[in-house]
């Protein structure tokens, strides 16, 4: 700022450890730091890197900055005005009354009395026709499923028997297949 001037590196690595008292090996990194910041502007121009930082460009965003968070605070302060109005409106009838605390109350009754009629239902749940229907369902596919491996159990041990020639009850017993094994009805 103080020299309004473009420097290259090895003109700031000079220039740094004289009047800032920057050693000059940390020189590069603290610059580096400056540019990723913003704080300090720089170019490639042919095969040199320029570095600059001008006052008006930081007055200039700093201008910006407060700008912006002028704009946030107004927002922010319409938004609690919006919700104190809205907390006022909503205080509207809901004054602490005899009345008032009557049919909190009585709600409260309410609503633990539906707690314990769905507990009830919940109880007698098992003969609610839509559960049996589905009970139903799930047992007739449940019996064809048992059904279709069954009739494979039979198809692989008529195909034992006619390959390799075993007995079956030596194909049951190898298998663990018990004796009365047979579709279900």
């Amino acid at each position: 700022f103080a020299q309004k001037d473009v420097f290259q590196l090895k003109d700031i690595e000079k220039i740094a450890p004289k009047e800032k008292g920057i050693t000059s090996m940390s020189v590069k990194e603290i610059l580096q730091s400056l540019v990723d910041d913003g704080m300090v502007d720089t170019d490639r121009i042919g095969t040199s890197n320029y570095f600059w930082a001008f006052p008006s460009k930081a007055l200039h965003a700093r201008k910006r900055k407060l700008e912006e968070l002028e704009s946030q605070f107004a927002e922010s302060s319409q938004k609690k005005e919006a919700l104190q109005k809205s907390i006022e409106k909503s205080k509207i009838g809901r004054e602490d009354t005899a009345e008032r605390a009557a049919l909190i109350e009585e709600l409260a009754a309410l609503r633990q009395k539906k707690e314990q009629l769905k507990a009830e239902i919940d109880k007698y749940r098992e003969c609610d026709p839509d559960v049996v229907e589905e009970m139903r369902r799930t047992n007739k596919v449940a019996k064809e499923a048992a059904n279709r491996w069954t009739d494979n159990i039979f198809s692989i041990k008529s195909w034992a028997k006619r390959k390799f020639g075993f007995e079956e009850s030596r194909i049951d017993k190898s298998f663990g297949i018990p004796e009365d094994f047979d579709y279900i009805d």
